[in-house]
């Protein structure tokens, strides 16, 4: 364990000691020793100070400080490291900042809730520094325990608590936040609700996964208990919610171990590919899908795969007072224009189906319904796009071709729905199973690109070899950390591909969120494909997410492909994010060429990073460096 404290420099940034903590992970059991040992901070004229409790273990001087430190050009690290954010900045997320957003209302339309979508500020009011952990930070429980418990200290608010206690969110016990399982639709339980919607989907016969709903979308996700409790059916969900008067919401979520993050729906398409999910969920999620001749469901129709589900359990479904009769009509009115079915009505619940009816929508458009968006609208990446309303007329995807369940989907080569051939048969599927602990290499075939990915020409070799190396490349990673399987649970693949890395995890505890940056191929609609959950992303700004989310960052040639894009983009800019998003003694795995590399490895010390350096062969057979890097447990005292 080591620890230093620092003097005070009149006349200049105030500094405060900071305690490094370099220990082993929580130690399993529910309750644990995980605080780190704060040193007293003494005013004294020495430069360093050692508590004995502290100097038994070894301590070590380190002097970054704590300052209020902007963004400045050109980019200057000072040799004795990034300076620290104070304390009140424990949550900083820079394109969610309430302060920025508040000088841009006048230009923003509030009618549509602009406000609660990302707006970054410029670089030079951006912080360039370390965020720290609130007071009486502990490492996080672990899964599965931390579904149902958190501590207090990690996500101290209460207002939560107290509004929504009695419909079970989450309620307070002693040092800890205790989550129930409910929801303002489901204050018994989510698996009763669950099983509820089962049945309204399948006429009473089955659950939502004989339904065949394998990816959901959860609007207004709340703490994300109804995400925690569709585990067990196998179901991926993406959750998302604004940063707004449910305080903290996500950050419950991303704290349990639960896969969510910050995100509105209002002028922008959501950062998600088209046709990626067979379920679109609200509850009481305070969206106006009436409002603005629907162009909000229209962006729902273009994230929802044919004879996928919109369940919608809001008061306009089954109240007669007020004007939510007057909703419940538009509602019917817009599904139908689009023509969705509704199959069910009932417990407080509505659930429309997305039909495969092309005679429909090309009548309903051409009696002018609706308007027909250009090829253009469903183009490249869903990144940054201005909604439109319009709909996206799209028979490429039917379904005589649907994809298989989990966890067959995860290794089905399925990218491209044209008569394809696969190991050298013509098959009557779309998709061919790949079994993951298969030896391909036999039946490999040479040649003919099968499979395009938004331009992008996966052939089927690349993509089994894809999935064998990153199956080796796991074991790799896990034995060079040197930590067991239940110590990581957030994941992020910042530069994802195909998603073999998240594939090769399948069978961990973990889950991943795949990011594809948003100025490379749309290799996303691949990696939903394979059941996988993921958003797209500019890696020169910050992340929607809270700090200290993920337990380990992948970062597989990231920082090459952002060389030269100027400022924003730097190399140090996306490793402030890292180390803002990541967990105090998370991992930073990063692949890169040796130049990036050994840049890395002379600034990461700055950062309070531990790091080793390893070779690893990569898929050409040639040695890619590889580091593994550590953030340490500090605080400021």
């Amino acid at each position: 364990m080591l620890s230093a404290a620092f003097d005070l420099k009149s006349g200049q940034f105030i500094l405060l000691a900071l305690l490094l903590m370099i220990g082993a992970f929580y130690s399993g059991t529910f309750f644990g020793n995980n605080s780190p040992v704060y040193v007293p901070q003494f005013t004294s004229n020495s430069s360093f100070y050692s508590s004995p409790s502290a100097s038994s273990s070894g301590s070590s001087r380190f002097t970054n400080r704590v300052a209020l430190t902007y963004r400045k050009t050109p980019l200057l690290i000072s040799e004795f490291g990034l300076d620290v954010c104070p304390l009140e900045f424990n949550e900083y997320i820079p394109c969610h900042n309430v302060s920025y957003i508040n000088t841009l209302r006048s230009s923003l339309d509030l009618s549509r809730r602009e406000e609660l979508e990302r707006h970054c500020p410029p670089l030079e009011k951006r912080l360039f520094c370390l965020v720290p952990p609130p007071k009486d930070y502990k490492l996080p429980i672990r899964w599965p325990t931390s579904r149902d418990y958190v501590w207090r200290s990690n996500v101290n608010h209460t207002h939560l608590a107290e509004v929504k206690g009695g419909q079970n969110w989450v309620h307070e016990m002693n040092k800890l936040w205790w989550f129930p399982g409910g929801g303002t639709h489901f204050k018994h339980g989510a698996s009763e609700y669950i099983q509820r919607l089962g049945n309204m989907t399948t006429n009473e016969t089955g659950d939502l996964r004989s339904a065949g709903v394998v990816q959901v979308l959860d609007v207004g996700c709340g703490v994300a208990s109804f995400s925690a409790y569709l585990l067990p059916l196998d179901i991926q969900t993406m959750s998302f919610a604004p940063k707004d008067g449910h305080e903290n919401q996500i950050q419950f979520a991303l704290e349990r171990g639960i896969a969510a993050m910050i995100s509105a729906i209002s002028t922008k398409q959501l950062p998600y590919p088209s046709n990626s999910f067979e379920m679109v969920h609200c509850s009481r999620c305070r969206v106006d899908w009436h409002e603005n001749d629907g162009i909000l469901l229209k962006e729902l129709n273009r994230l929802l795969r044919y004879n996928g589900y919109f369940v919608y359990s809001a008061p306009p479904a089954y109240r007669k007072d007020k004007d939510f009769p007057m909703i419940w009509d538009k509602l019917v009115y817009l599904t139908s224009a689009m023509c969705w079915k509704l199959i069910a009505r009932k417990v407080q619940t509505a659930i429309w189906i997305k039909q495969e009816n092309q005679a429909c929508l090309l009548q309903n458009a051409e009696q002018n319904l609706f308007d027909v968006c250009d090829p253009e609208y469903d183009s490249g990446t869903s990144w940054n796009k201005p909604l439109r309303n319009c709909m996206i007329l799209d028979t490429s995807k039917s379904d005589s071709q649907k994809l298989p369940p989990r966890p067959q989907r995860l290794s089905a080569y399925s990218v491209g729905f044209d008569a394809l051939e696969f190991l050298g048969w013509s098959g009557t599927k779309p998709w061919m199973v790949l079994p993951c602990h298969w030896d391909f290499k036999p039946f490999l075939l040479e040649g003919i690109c099968k499979v395009p990915i938004s331009g992008l020409c996966i052939k089927q070799e690349r993509f089994i070899s894809d999935m064998i190396f990153w199956q080796e490349q796991v074991s790799h990673y896990y034995r060079l950390m040197n930590v067991n399987k239940t110590h990581i649970r957030n994941v992020m693949d910042m530069n994802a591909f195909i998603g073999g890395f998240s594939v090769a995890l399948n069978t961990f505890p973990v889950w991943v969120m795949n990011v594809v940056p948003a100025s490379m191929n749309n290799t996303l609609s691949a990696i939903y494909d394979r059941g996988l959950i993921g958003a797209f992303h500019d890696w020169c700004e910050p992340f929607s997410t809270y700090p200290r989310t993920y337990d380990l960052l992948h970062a597989n040639h990231l920082f090459s492909h952002y060389q030269n894009r100027g400022e924003g983009c730097l190399l140090e800019d996306i490793m402030l994010e890292m180390d803002r998003i990541l967990r105090p003694q998370g991992f930073i795995i990063i692949r890169e060429n040796e130049q990036i590399t050994s840049r890395i490895r002379d600034i990461a010390p700055k950062f309070l990073w531990e790091f080793e350096s390893h070779s690893l062969e990569n898929e050409q057979k040639m040695m890619d460096t590889v580091l593994i890097a550590r953030k340490k447990f500090w605080a400021i005292i």
